[in-house]
């Protein structure tokens, strides 16, 4: 341990890593807060802090089972001439999930199914049920975030450091991130469409499909981007005639 604190690879691997998980827990920290949307505003931190605990204890314990997780990865049978391995079926499994939860959110919020009334009756259930999709969806990125981890440091002390310094970042930022996006509801929409995104490129890369996420976090950035201008241009849209009615009397 004290030679890793004096290495300067073991600083570079940490900081690295640390970086990539961060990046790559973007996609948790937008489901996260289209979920935590649906509950109470009361059990709203309670939902955040849940959601992101579970994703730092399946990302350790996944750390502290490299042979299981490597073992994952080979494969079980074939399928027109090609392996197919438990990570594959994973990442399937949960690309379709995110997919078919952004066409239901997204119909959702345009149908305006979501009542006030039946949210608050339904309360309890709705934070069991937002808790249960966060560990079905906390699995799937934390296989494929471990599995990176993997391939970019060989010290399980590193991969660890750099698991718990990114959800730190994640658990900061997801406060802000989420109250935002439920303040507007365009970016609330945004976020929706990045799930399906997200979601197809899981299902690609459970087909041996990868999509570089380069090209994918690029795009996200410029809708953000995009979003950001659209919301400053229509806030200051709404204050002109505010100051037009200010000059007017005096």
């Amino acid at each position: 341990m004290l030679e890793l604190l004096t290495d300067p690879h073991a600083w570079a691997a940490l900081v690295t890593l640390t970086v990539l998980e961060i990046v790559l827990g973007i996609d948790n920290i937008i489901f996260i807060s289209i979920l935590v949307g649906r509950v109470p505003e009361n059990r709203r931190k309670l939902a955040r802090q849940i959601g992101l605990g579970l994703a730092l204890v399946f990302r350790i314990a996944l750390l502290m089972g490299l042979t299981w997780v490597m073992s994952l990865t080979q494969p079980l049978f074939e399928l027109f001439d090609r392996g197919v391995s438990w990570r594959d079926l994973i990442l399937v499994a949960g690309g379709f999930f995110l997919i078919a939860k952004g066409v239901h959110e997204i119909h959702s919020e345009v149908e305006g199914t979501y009542e006030e009334e039946h949210e608050v009756s339904v309360a309890a259930a709705s934070l069991g049920w937002v808790i249960a999709q966060l560990i079905v969806i906390d699995l799937v990125f934390s296989l494929d975030s471990i599995i990176t981890a993997i391939g970019m440091a060989e010290d399980i002390e590193i991969m660890v450091a750099a698991v718990m310094i990114a959800i730190g970042v994640m658990y900061v930022a997801s406060g802000p991130v989420s109250d935002f996006v439920n303040r507007h509801p365009t970016t609330k929409m945004l976020a929706l469409a990045f799930l399906l995104l997200i979601g197809v490129a899981l299902v690609a890369d459970g087909f041996e499909f990868h999509i570089p996420r380069g090209y994918i976090y690029s795009a996200m950035a410029f809708a953000a981007a995009v979003e950001a201008f659209n919301i400053m241009a229509l806030r200051n849209k709404r204050r002109r005639p505010r100051m037009g009615q200010s000059a007017k009397q005096k």
